[in-house]
């Protein structure tokens, strides 16, 4: 039962908005999951809630704006500037492939922004998810399983997992 409920706190935190899918897989590893089982699961959270994005990219946007007029914010940010220096350089493959540095909520938001087509926002949000938390599981498999084998940190983890059996 424990890593049931380690496997869903897997699925929701990677579906949580700017805590990356990718970010959990490690996570995930060092408590005891299996890296391919935790990328899947943080796979398909964050590729659920980045369509969602996708899909209402209209309202979020308005209310976006709504929030930072309120809050006086300027309309350029640090961040809006680098992605649109990433799409004019490489275009909407190449902003969703790096996407996920910064977080893959707000490149789909950019990428719709800056691209409009909702379907080629989501094949190369899809694609960028797919091979980012492959690699993740990769290197969580390959480098994180000699290095935890028996550490303070994933005991602990484990023993809390193990706790709700």
């Amino acid at each position: 039962m424990g890593y049931l409920i380690a496997y869903i706190l897997v699925f929701l935190f990677a579906a949580t908005p700017f805590f990356e899918g990718v970010a959990i897989i490690p996570i995930g590893t060092v408590a005891g999951l299996n890296p391919f089982v935790a990328a899947l699961i943080a796979l398909i959270g964050n590729i659920l809630t980045v369509l969602l994005v996708i899909v209402f990219v209209e309202q979020i946007k308005a209310w976006m704006e709504r929030r930072r007029i309120k809050k006086g914010k300027p309309e350029k940010t640090k961040k809006n500037e680098r992605a649109q220096r990433v799409f004019t350089k490489y275009g909407l493959p190449g902003l969703c492939l790096i996407g996920p540095t910064f977080g893959s909520h707000l490149t789909a938001l950019v990428g719709m922004s800056l691209s409009g087509s909702k379907s080629r926002t989501a094949i190369w949000m899809s694609i960028s998810l797919t091979v980012w938390c492959l690699a993740m599981a990769l290197v969580s498999f390959y480098g994180l399983g000699h290095l935890i084998e028996d550490n303070e940190t994933s005991r602990m983890l484990r023993d809390f997992i193990e706790s709700y059996n």
